[in-house]
């Protein structure tokens, strides 16, 4: 035993990183695989996918619909309204590139469901050699390893093999904050606007951006910052913020309405305000989400602001302090801290917040650094059982308002 042991262990330590990668991605995909078959057995005819649902349907279904309707049929020239008189939810709330590319892939195998579950699938895996190579050289090979398998293995795991745009985003943005990071400006110009179109969150990039040049002013002595280099974090932060607000210009020019793309997401927002939604505001949504959760809960509304300040101020408090996510380096808790502030401003936190949470994967790194051998274990332990919970609630019930991922 002790030598079968040995000679995995060599084996293991022989493999190139790719490969290492490869089997701890593989290995959570049949995981997962296995949960999401428990999941559709356990459905029933209550559940939004009914009491006959197989694999297929749950990697088409939910937003994986909306992307659907996009490749089939683009996008409304005129938006839906309801019966009184508000835009409905449509299409224009889910961004193209996915949704053609999964497209362009299910050609080969005459399927939309087939190319968005390869592209998904395929592009996590690349996200996850993307992960390893942002953090290796900030906690070492051994703990951005850990830190993979974390991110392969945890409570979202499922959008790794579903209809849904979160993995193909993740790689273009773990590619783009490395390049930041290294100084490579020049292959942003290429991954901002893809990342733009792929789904929303390229303001927070813009954001960063911005933090990031902030940094380089306020270290120019001991990291020398050339005129060349201003110009391009001058050039793509503009780009950024550009290509960010882009999609609402195209849905107002499309459908003759220039506020059709925010209203056609504050239309998700509706099913859970009594008192109905106006316009948009800043920052708002959060405040009327701690209101409505105390309330639903049976504690005082009042409560609830006062909740999401110390919410706020200990995520804060954690970026700047926790010597475990320190080391993953400025530029990461730059990012981290933009992101934060990107969903405070233009977030309703519902039953999509776990997924709209990926892209703060890189904290993953943090979570890796203790080297405990028990801690490490545990925490992938409990990765796995959030998965299980997080696909119980959300394919096998999934019915509910707090069901829908």
């Amino acid at each position: 035993m002790a030598r079968l042991a040995l000679s995995t262990a060599r084996r293991w330590a022989r493999l190139p990183v790719a490969g290492r990668i490869a089997v701890i991605y593989l290995a959570a995909r049949i995981i997962t695989t296995g949960f999401l078959l428990i999941a559709s057995a356990l459905s029933t005819a209550t559940s939004r996918f009914g009491a006959d649902a197989g694999l297929g349907d749950i990697v088409v279904g939910w937003d994986a619909q909306w992307y659907w309707l996009v490749a089939e049929s683009g996008y409304p020239s005129t938006l839906p309204l309801t019966e009184s008189g508000d835009v409905a939810e449509n299409a224009w709330a889910f961004m193209p590139v996915f949704a053609y590319a999964a497209k362009i892939v299910g050609f080969v195998f005459g399927s939309w469901g087939v190319g968005a579950f390869l592209l998904s699938f395929t592009a996590g895996y690349f996200a996850c050699l993307a992960l390893h190579r942002l953090l290796r050289d900030r906690i070492g090979r051994s703990a951005a390893l850990w830190a993979v398998a974390f991110f392969a293995s945890g409570p979202l795991a499922a959008m790794f093999q579903v209809g849904y745009a979160e993995t193909l985003f993740l790689l273009l943005l773990f590619l783009a904050l490395d390049a930041t990071i290294r100084r490579r400006y020049a292959w942003l110009y290429l991954l901002i606007p893809v990342m733009a179109f792929t789904r929303p969150g390229i303001l927070a990039f813009a954001l960063y951006l911005g933090l990031h040049g902030v940094l380089r002013w306020v270290h120019r002595r001991e990291d020398p910052l050339v005129v060349r280099e201003i110009v391009h974090i001058v050039l793509l932060g503009v780009l950024a913020t550009a290509t960010g607000f882009a999609w609402q210009v195209i849905a107002g020019i499309v459908t003759g309405d220039p506020g059709a793309y925010l209203a056609t997401e504050l239309a998700w927002r509706r099913h859970w305000i009594d008192g109905g939604v106006g316009g948009f505001v800043p920052f708002e949504g959060w405040i009327q989400a701690s209101q409505f959760w105390f309330g639903f809960w049976g504690m005082p509304q009042t409560w609830g602001p006062v909740a999401l300040v110390l919410l706020v101020v200990a995520a804060g408090a954690a970026l700047l302090l926790l010597p475990q996510v320190r080391a993953l380096g400025a530029d990461l808790r730059l990012w981290s801290a933009g992101y934060l502030l990107y969903l405070l401003a233009v977030f309703f936190p519902q039953s999509s917040t776990f997924r709209l949470l990926l892209p703060l994967s890189p904290l993953w790194g943090a979570v890796a650094v203790p080297r405990s051998r028990l801690w490490r274990c545990g925490v992938l332990v409990a990765c796995l059982l959030g998965q299980w919970v997080w696909i119980y609630h959300m394919y096998a019930l999934g019915s509910t308002f707090w069901q829908v991922p």
